[in-house]
C-alpha cells in the first residue's frame, strides 16, 4: 500500500541497519582489544571461568618469583659458606705446620695469631652475612617458601656456621699438642660447614625445578584463557567485512525507502 504517514519500509530498514551497526560495533570493539569476552554480556560463564584462571595464572607467575627469591637468598647463604670453607682450609694449613716440631714457640704465636684471627672472621662472615634481613648461617631457623597453598611450600632450615656451631672457638696452635688436636677439631668442622653448604644446594636444585613446574603451569593457564578469552581474528574480520556490507545496503535501502513517500505525491499533483 502506498502511504505517506507510515513509511514501513524506512522503519524496517532502519531496524535491519541498527542491527548491523551493533554488530560491526561488536567487531571493532573486539578486534581493537583483542579480547572477545569484553563484558560479562558477551559470555558470562566465560567471563567467570577467565577471571579464575587469571587469578591462578597471577598466584604461579608470584610463585615462580617467591621460589626464585629463594634461590637468591640460598645462593647469598651458599656463597658466604664457599668463602669459610677457604678459611677453614687456611686455618687447617696453618695447624699443620704448627704441629710440626721445626718451628720455635715464637713463631707458633704469630701461626697462632693468624689462625684466631681466621676464626674470628668465621663468626663474623656466618653472623654478619643476610639477605633481606634474614640469616641463615648463625641458626638453625626454618624459613618457608610458598607457592600456592599453605601445603605448598619448600622448607629451608639453615645451619649454625659461627665458631661455636662448628666446635672451633677454643682451638688453638700455639703448641704441637694444641695444634695435633686442631687438626681434628677442623676436620669436623669441615665435614659440618660441607653438609651446611650440600644443603644449601640441593635446596637450590629443588627450587629451580619448582620454578620450572610453576611456569609450565601458569603457560599452559595461559593458552587455556586465550582460548576462551582472546578473539579468533580471522574468524572476527569475516563477520565485520560481513557486517560492513550489510551497514553500507541497509543505508542504501534505507535511503531509498525513504524516497517511497515521494512517490505519492505524484498522485495528488
Amino acid at each position: 500500500m502506498l502511504a505517506i504517514k507510515n513509511n514501513t519500509m524506512a522503519a524496517n530498514a532502519a531496524r535491519h541497519l541498527g542491527r548491523s551497526y551493533d554488530a560491526l560495533a561488536k567487531s571493532v570493539e573486539r578486534l581493537s582489544s583483542g579480547l572477545r569476552i569484553n563484558s560479562a554480556k558477551d559470555d558470562a560463564a566465560g567471563l567467570a571461568v577467565r577471571e579464575l584462571m587469571r587469578a591462578d595464572v597471577a598466584v604461579l607467575q608470584q610463585g615462580a618469583r617467591n621460589a626464585q627469591d629463594g634461590i637468591s637468598m640460598l645462593q647469598t647463604m651458599e656463597g658466604a659458606v664457599a668463602t669459610i670453607d677457604d678459611i677453614l682450609v687456611r686455618m687447617k694449613m696453618l695447624a699443620e705446620q704448627a704441629a710440626t716440631g721445626s718451628y720455635s714457640p715464637a713463631q707458633r704465636v704469630i701461626m697462632n695469631s693468624e689462625f684466631q684471627e681466621l676464626s674470628f672472621e668465621v663468626d663474623r662472615i656466618a653472623t654478619g652475612t643476610d639477605f633481606n634481613s634474614i640469616k641463615m648461617l648463625d641458626n638453625s631457623a626454618t624459613k618457608t617458601i610458598v607457592f600456592g597453598s599453605s601445603d605448598d611450600n619448600i622448607e629451608i632450615e639453615g645451619s649454625d656456621v659461627t665458631k661455636t656451631g662448628l666446635g672451633i672457638d677454643v682451638a688453638s696452635i700455639s703448641s704441637t699438642e694444641s695444634a695435633l688436636a686442631a687438626l681434628d677439631t677442623l676436620d669436623s668442622a669441615i665435614a659440618l660447614k660441607d653438609e651446611a653448604r650440600a644443603a644449601f644446594g640441593y635446596k637450590m636444585n629443588r627450587l629451580e625445578g619448582t620454578v620450572s613446574v610453576l611456569n609450565i603451569q601458569a603457560e599452559n593457564l595461559v593458552a587455556s584463557e586465550s582460548r576462551i578469552s582472546d578473539v579468533d581474528v580471522a574468524t572476527e574480520m569475516a563477520a565485520m567485512t560481513r557486517n560492513q556490507v550489510l551497514a553500507q545496503a541497509g543505508t542504501a535501502m534505507l535511503a531509498q525507502a525513504n524516497t517511497i513517500p515521494q512517490m505519492a505525491l505524484t498522485l495528488l499533483r
